[in-house]
């Protein structure tokens, strides 16, 4: 089986806090670009595959936010290496407020590797822009994932949300390992099986961003979830814009950064002590509190 460690530096809750992904062997790699997006990409590598419905399209999902939580945190596209950091505004650390009757994020929140919402492209569906950042994942499970934690999740449909003039599409996923995952197959299962689950979800990205004085966010579709075959067809596109992207010969000032440790044919392919001095230069782990543990630094997760 694929294993993934996290590596935590600088201090939490702190704006040079970081976490790398890494190899069980110790191998630094980018969350955003050396994690397949398919799982059988990974299965073509000796990986088992999971016992699930025939021609199931398996998806890896980087969780960058555990459900009940506050803190924005999120893959930095334009770091080397693109460790999961928590967004700041204004030299501020942001944080989602509590969107009655909800606690923080309202799913396991993440985004799915090796894809991307490309901002010079203006979707033939909502005339709208890419968001320049990986496809966003509502991951509905039961359980409550941990930041770094990667999982493989299934598609069930697609919410378009038009997030100030740009295009910002939210997947709604299951975790093949929760027990109602075989029985949720498409979005119409979601509100037999999830009663309100859906309707919580509009709900609360159109308002989030209210409590900072900003208007309701608006949708595509006036709202309505897109089928589980119409996502699918997004995220295989936004796949595409991916390999452009580092397949690109040249970096432009503040742009994405493309190193990775994997992708023969890029040029922005790096050796692993290259990955490793990235690293290396970030700031030291840092307990926020007076409670330390050599196990507390290192998050061991099985896909």
């Amino acid at each position: 089986m694929v294993h993934y460690l996290t590596e935590q530096r600088g201090r939490p809750n702190s704006t040079d806090y970081r976490i790398y992904l890494k190899t069980s062997d110790g191998k630094y790699i980018s969350p955003f670009h050396d994690i397949p997006l398919y799982v059988a990409d990974e299965q073509e590598c000796g990986v088992p595959p999971k016992k699930l419905k025939t021609n199931e399209i398996l998806f890896n999902m980087v969780v960058e936010v555990p459900r009940w939580s506050n803190a924005k945190m999120e893959i930095a596209t334009k770091e080397p290496l693109n460790p999961i950091k928590q967004d700041v505004k204004k030299g501020k650390l942001r944080y989602v407020a509590n969107i009655f009757p909800h606690k923080g994020y309202i799913w396991n929140y993440g985004a799915l590797p090796q894809t991307w919402e490309d901002p010079n492209h203006t979707d033939k569906e909502t005339t709208c822009c890419g968001d320049n950042d990986p496809i966003d994942v509502c991951e509905i499970s039961s359980k409550v994932c941990v930041t770094g934690q990667v999982i493989q999740v299934k598609v069930l449909g697609i919410l378009a949300l038009i997030d100030e003039g740009e295009t910002d599409w939210k997947v709604i996923a299951i975790n093949i390992e929760d027990p109602d995952a075989s029985s949720l197959n498409c979005i119409e299962d979601v509100r037999k099986i999830k009663p309100g689950h859906l309707e919580a979800t509009v709900d609360w990205f159109k308002k989030y961003k209210v409590p900072d004085g900003k208007p309701e966010n608006k949708f595509a579709f006036n709202g309505q979830f897109k089928d589980k075959d119409f996502a699918i067809e997004v995220i295989k596109s936004t796949h595409s814009f991916w390999k452009a992207l580092v397949m690109r010969q040249k970096m432009k000032g503040d742009e994405i950064f493309c190193q990775n440790t994997s992708l023969c044919d890029s040029p922005f392919k790096c050796s692993d002590a290259e990955a490793s001095a990235v690293v290396q230069v970030a700031a030291e782990y840092g307990e926020p509190l007076a409670v330390s543990s050599e196990v507390d630094k290192w998050h061991f997760f099985a896909k």
